[in-house]
């Protein structure tokens, strides 16, 4: 059984770092099931989710930036918007029922992918 959970890990990592590197986003919506999957409680599968992301985005946004993809001046109005909703969805977190994360999740995950599927944007 090991064995088996040692290959579904490496699939799974390889798996959320590649989609994440590709596409830009993604990842979670890879290791965040399998988190689940493995038996982590929901509200944890997120949190370590989110911090297993922030080392693929790291990576990939090194190597991007190596490549000249990235352009900071584009970026930096995100920031720090993003880091105030990160505040705000961590501090939420733990008050929520996991039922109730469960849905949310899925809710945005089909949300995102009627976007691309529809739109290919936000705006």
């Amino acid at each position: 059984m090991k064995v088996k959970r040692a290959i579904l890990l490496f699939l799974t990592s390889v798996s959320a770092g590649f989609v994440n590197g590709l596409l830009g986003t993604g990842g979670g919506m890879i290791i965040l099931p399998s988190l689940v999957g493995f038996g982590m409680d929901r509200k944890k599968a997120h949190a370590n989710s989110v911090c297993i992301i922030f080392f693929i985005c790291l990576v990939s946004a090194f190597i991007y930036f190596q490549s000249n993809n990235l352009v900071f001046a584009t970026s930096l109005p995100y920031i720090p918007w993003g880091i105030a909703g990160a505040i705000a969805g961590s501090a939420l977190l733990p008050k929520i029922n996991q039922n109730i994360l469960k849905k949310l999740f899925a809710c945005f995950s089909i949300w995102a992918a009627y976007r691309l599927i529809t739109k290919w944007t936000i705006i």
